[in-house]
């Protein structure tokens, strides 16, 4: 069957702008895909054939020579005396092989997510096909398409993402396998697993699964790049007078020394508390902010000693602050 007019194969105008086009053609890849029929000849066939009517159009100096009559539907050069009825069908697969708009099947677009289960789907681009006859005992050669990638995403507990941890997740062709979560991982960072994806086909390698983690908050940490911020209460008397305190650290609790003296808004910096950078390999520091906090409820002898010290004493902390 000869190559046909790649409009009439996308179902589109002549005068159908790239946008129509590009429109056209993930509709009809996405009910004529090989994934979704596997085994299915005659679908691959049809996909190769709408695969490579896009190449052609998508391409726009293609597009117009092919309007001039330049070049035929799988991109030859008219030689002279041939017309439209010189075309051979043998040049469908080599136009298969195109990738035929890369950042359709490997970018951000994921219009495959709800024709499978188990997690979001998005397919690999089409590989190079070969010509008739390289197929085993000399028949037509399937197409040859890595495995699609597929997507996944897991749920992390702040304290398990700044340490590290593992994660099991089941795969769409029924397996488990346990995920290492690195050290410092941040909210959604994702994670590559080569080749745990779909199955290629012809011989393409198989897809990845793209594991995308999910860090949840903590109730008093939160992290600034490798930096773990938290902020302590402290005592009226601790403040005062000083103290050694315990704070929570993302590695257990460690004793800090508080300055006598110490004012809510103090910070304490803990060298090397924080989280691994991802890049240096080192960790960072966390912060420690104080925060003065009087009895509750009120004290009756620290009320009545303040309203004494208050007498004899004259502090204005607005007035130091620039406030009056």
């Amino acid at each position: 069957m000869a190559t046909r007019d790649p409009y009439s194969v996308l179902g589109v105008s002549r005068s159908a702008s790239a946008d129509d086009i590009k429109k056209a053609y993930r509709k009809l890849a996405k009910q004529h895909h090989p994934d979704l029929k596997p085994g299915d000849a005659a679908n691959e066939e049809r996909f190769k054939e709408i695969s490579a009517a896009y190449t052609l159009l998508s391409d726009a100096e293609k597009r117009a020579r092919y309007d001039r009559g330049e070049i035929d539907p799988s991109g030859q050069e008219r030689h002279a005396g041939f017309g439209s009825r010189g075309r051979t069908a043998g040049s469908r697969g080599r136009a298969y092989s195109s990738t035929a708009d890369d950042s359709f099947f490997g970018g951000g677009d994921d219009w495959f997510s709800d024709l499978f289960g188990g997690g979001r789907r998005r397919p690999g681009g089409p590989g190079a096909g070969g010509g008739a006859g390289a197929g085993a005992g000399g028949g037509s050669t399937g197409p040859k398409v890595r495995g699609s990638d597929i997507s996944y995403s897991v749920t992390v507990p702040f304290v398990e993402a700044a340490n590290g941890s593992k994660r099991r997740i089941n795969l769409s062709n029924g397996k488990s396998i346990d995920v290492a979560i690195p050290p410092g991982t941040e909210n959604e960072s994702k994670l590559r697993l080569k080749g745990q994806g779909l199955p290629g086909m012809g011989g393409m390698p198989n897809g990845d699964a793209i594991v995308e983690v999910h860090v949840e908050s903590h109730p008093f940490f939160t992290r600034q790049d490798s930096d773990i911020h938290v902020e302590v209460p402290i005592t009226l008397n601790e403040a005062v007078l000083g103290a050694t305190v315990n704070v929570p650290t993302i590695s257990g609790k460690v004793a800090v020394k508080v300055p006598p003296g110490a004012n809510t808004g103090s910070v304490l910096r803990l060298r090397g508390k924080g989280v691994v950078n991802q890049a240096t390999k080192q960790p960072g520091d966390q912060y420690v902010k104080l925060k003065v906090v009087l009895p509750d409820p009120p004290d009756a002898e620290l009320v009545k000693f303040v309203e004494q010290w208050a007498k004899t004493r004259s502090y204005d902390v607005r007035k130091k602050a620039g406030l009056e």
